[in-house]
């Protein structure tokens, strides 16, 4: 209730000091300066009017009747930047009322050699022109040169290439690159059709990714090449590392049928990396201790280094224990040889 009274109060009290003001000699004479400021700026804006100026103004550029057989590998400029001269009255009518039309250029009209047109500007300057005042001077045009670079419906499929680098955080690996769809179609004219054999993506570098990745990626552009779709869906499935340990037998191989491999211990421990996803799909059988005959005669050692002949995909930081095994080569007789 206090509140509402005090707003009240509030309220009446500034209603009755603007009351007052209005009232009194000196808002009369604060009304006079401000009527004779109005019109001294009304004089001094049509005299900076009546001088030129130079703007610059954006006219739509479009591309018409193209046939159904053809695709547009490399459009034209979306928009003419010109540029023009004229008092600032006529230029404040083309800012406040006046809209340009587009340039418009019929497929039809034009010929081109290996599919590559270009529309000079003494070929649609006209047009630009009838869109202007006498008095206005056209100054400049950007581009001046309209082009474009289109096929008769020749492509082919190729395959989605990375370029550039993606990294995993500390302890976890990138298992894969996926794209989706891992080809796209490219159209273009039939001699640099055949130079291309992949469609890249735009310049990555992504770094300490920890978690799987989903990311719509446009692809690099060329000019005169479209590809269809122009953007494809990446996915970087991250996994963590974790660490596992098999028992692999070491074994001999081409040994003579009187002769086998008396290896201590005859069983190495394998320890190694290897992402969580694919914890359970390596096992012992998946790696391969072979040490050949002739490799053993060689040594002119009773010791051999373990080293393994074959690293599963996925695995990585492999570790042996023992890293040397004590061997001897023993002599049997051919019906004892298991």
């Amino acid at each position: 209730m206090f509140e509402r009274r005090n707003i009240k109060h509030i309220y009446l009290n500034i209603t009755r000091k603007i009351k007052n003001f209005l009232l009194s000699e000196k808002s009369r004479e604060f009304f006079v300066f401000l009527f004779f400021f109005v019109v001294a700026g009304g004089f001094w804006l049509l005299q900076t009017l009546n001088n030129d100026y130079e703007t610059e103004f954006s006219i739509p550029v479009r591309l018409k009747g193209v046939p159904n057989n053809t695709v547009i590998t490399s459009e034209p400029a979306a928009e003419l930047r010109i540029k023009v001269k004229d008092k600032g009255t006529v230029l404040l009518n083309y800012m406040l009322g006046k809209s340009f039309y587009p340039i418009t250029l019929e497929f039809s009209d034009y010929n081109g050699s290996n599919n590559h047109v270009r529309v000079y500007a003494s070929e649609f300057e006209k047009k630009v022109l009838s869109q202007l005042n006498v008095s206005t001077r056209l100054v400049s045009m950007k581009p001046d040169t309209l082009e474009y670079i289109y096929s008769t419906g020749v492509s082919k499929l190729v395959p989605v290439r990375l370029q550039g680098s993606v990294s995993a955080g500390r302890q976890y690996y990138l298992s894969d690159t996926i794209f989706k769809p891992d080809s796209v179609l490219v159209y273009a004219p039939a001699g640099v059709l055949d130079t291309i054999t992949a469609a890249y993506t735009r310049q990555m570098k992504l770094e300490n990714i920890s978690d799987t990745l989903k990311q719509q990626v446009p692809l690099l552009t060329r000019k005169g090449v479209k590809f269809v779709p122009a953007s494809i869906e990446m996915i970087l499935p991250v996994d963590i590392y974790t660490e596992k340990t098999v028992e692999v037998p070491l074994r001999g191989i081409n040994f003579p049928a009187d002769k086998v491999l008396r290896a201590f211990p005859s069983k190495v421990q394998v320890t190694f990396q290897v992402g969580l996803s694919n914890f359970r799909r390596i096992t012992a059988s998946d790696f391969h201790l072979n040490v050949s005959y002739e490799e053993l005669l060689r040594l002119g050692s009773d010791k051999y280094t373990v080293r393994l002949r074959n690293i599963p995909e996925g695995v990585s930081q492999i570790r042996f224990n023992p890293e040397q095994v004590d061997f001897l080569i023993e002599q049997v007789s051919p019906k004892y040889v298991n």
